[in-house]
């Protein structure tokens, strides 16, 4: 929706729509005068009290999914929904790293509704963007930087190449998505992958690419780009720390597996 010149911005309308599309389902008539009051309102709150005492990990997935189906879809009862949805996707994150398309087929779901998903998404990646961007060097944030690239990149239905740029104390300086490919393929060029190294004026790269099979296993490709990369840098003052493969079955590190 565009906002004329004048008009506030309604950020409630942005993630609630005040209409939902049809296939929403977030509307209810309203109740007739006497009639019982569902149970709904009752067992979020019980869901919500709970949340704030033991937090999300004590949480089912099919729970926590509820919760967040609370805020994209009010007033409706998001259970069965949220179990629909785990069992299309495989896993929590697999429902919010679902394309909009897939999305849009699942009974319940509207414009509305994914594009809320969408931005729930973006906040997660967000959030574990920054847990790495602070003031400290990245290698001692390891977990965190794992956690993040599953999340950014693991359920991916195509390949995508990206590079994190450290400086001499290896804190980040840039997190950028340098091509994507097929489901099975990314070009990468080392050569550019080098000359976007000295515009930023990093001293240290991680390489990132993702295998939408799931398995994390580094192919005879990965490791001569990699390499090559590697042989390209190190005369710049460059050091290639790492290149991680990120799959939903785990993820590999070729330094680990002494490739580099």
């Amino acid at each position: 929706m565009t906002k004329r010149r004048g008009e506030e911005f309604d950020e409630a309308s942005f993630l609630v729509a005040d209409t939902p599309a049809p296939n929403d389902q977030a509307s209810v008539a309203p109740a007739k005068s006497g009639a019982p009051t569902s149970d709904h309102s009752g067992h979020r709150k019980r869901l919500r009290d709970r949340f704030l005492k033991v937090g999300g990990d004590a949480f089912e997935d099919y729970e926590l999914l509820e919760l967040a189906l609370h805020l994209v879809i009010p007033q409706k009862d998001t259970k069965p929904l949220a179990k629909q949805l785990l069992k299309e996707f495989g896993s929590f994150s697999g429902v919010f790293a679902a394309s909009e398309a897939r999305l849009r087929n699942i009974d319940g779901l509207g414009e509305t509704s994914v594009a809320n998903l969408k931005v729930i998404q973006a906040v997660a990646a967000r959030f574990g963007r920054d847990r790495i961007a602070v003031e400290k060097p990245i290698l001692s944030s390891w977990s965190q930087l794992i956690d993040y690239c599953t999340t950014q990149m693991a359920f991916e239905s195509i390949e995508q190449f990206r590079i994190l740029f450290l400086d001499k104390k290896n804190r980040l300086i840039a997190d950028e998505v340098q091509q994507t490919g097929t489901v099975d393929h990314t070009p990468v060029y080392p050569r550019e992958v080098i000359k976007r190294s000295l515009e930023l004026g990093a001293t240290a790269l991680i390489l990132l690419h993702n295998h939408p099979s799931g398995d994390p296993s580094p192919s005879s490709a990965d490791v001569r780009m990699t390499r090559e990369i590697a042989d390209i840098a190190k005369p710049l003052g460059i050091t290639l720390h790492d290149h991680l493969v990120i799959g939903k079955n785990g993820h590999a590190s070729l330094r680990a597996l002494k490739l580099i």
